[in-house]
């Protein structure tokens, strides 16, 4: 008999070690929230540090996209029938994925003016998971410190999200559920 998961905060296993993120949010309103992957069992081993910082963002810019964060995570985790969660003071564990995928919407976020920001959120949630786990491999292999704002992809992120107008809302459509990945739409009978 397999055993149930059991998850805390945004999908992070609760089992020691676990590789997942921190997002730590301080209670006072004029500090800068830090998003931390920490390696678990990985870390410290090989050359790998225990944890790094990934972003450094500040409380503004943070309120600004948390919401579409939780939302677009909560989703996924109750499609998943995961508990979800809420962003609180203090530190926030998130699971490996969502951790990668909330990094590429900080990176994008990070510089952007009140007036960017709304549009970085809806083309943020208009890609898919496997999008934004690509996007995260490429922009951390070189530039996915804190100190790394201005460089490669990461600057890439901002221009690549924040062009355009914001667009009109509308009910987001939900994506069908794909039975095989190596399967094409076009082989498929229609019925």
């Amino acid at each position: 008999m397999s055993e149930k998961l059991t998850t805390v905060d945004f999908g992070a296993s609760n089992a020691f070690g676990s590789h997942l993120f921190q997002v730590e949010i301080p209670a006072a309103r004029n500090r800068s929230v830090v998003i931390t992957e920490d390696y678990g069992y990985r870390g410290l081993e090989g050359g790998v540090p225990s944890g790094e910082e990934r972003v450094i963002l500040t409380r503004a810019t943070w309120s600004a996209i948390a919401d579409t964060a939780r939302r677009e995570f909560n989703d996924r985790l109750k499609a998943a029938k995961i508990l979800t969660g809420r962003w609180h003071t203090g530190i926030n564990l998130v699971d490996r994925l969502l951790g990668k995928e909330l990094c590429i919407l900080a990176w994008a976020a990070e510089m952007a003016g009140d007036d960017k920001i709304p549009i970085i959120c809806s083309k943020w949630a208009a890609l898919r998971p496997e999008e934004r786990w690509w996007l995260f491999t490429m922009t951390v292999a070189e530039a996915g410190l804190p100190c790394d704002t201005q460089r490669g992809w990461r600057r890439a992120l901002f221009y690549a999200l924040s062009d355009g107008e914001k667009p009109s809302p509308r009910r987001k459509r939900p994506r069908p559920v794909e039975l095989d990945l190596f399967s094409l739409p076009l082989f498929m009978d229609s019925k």
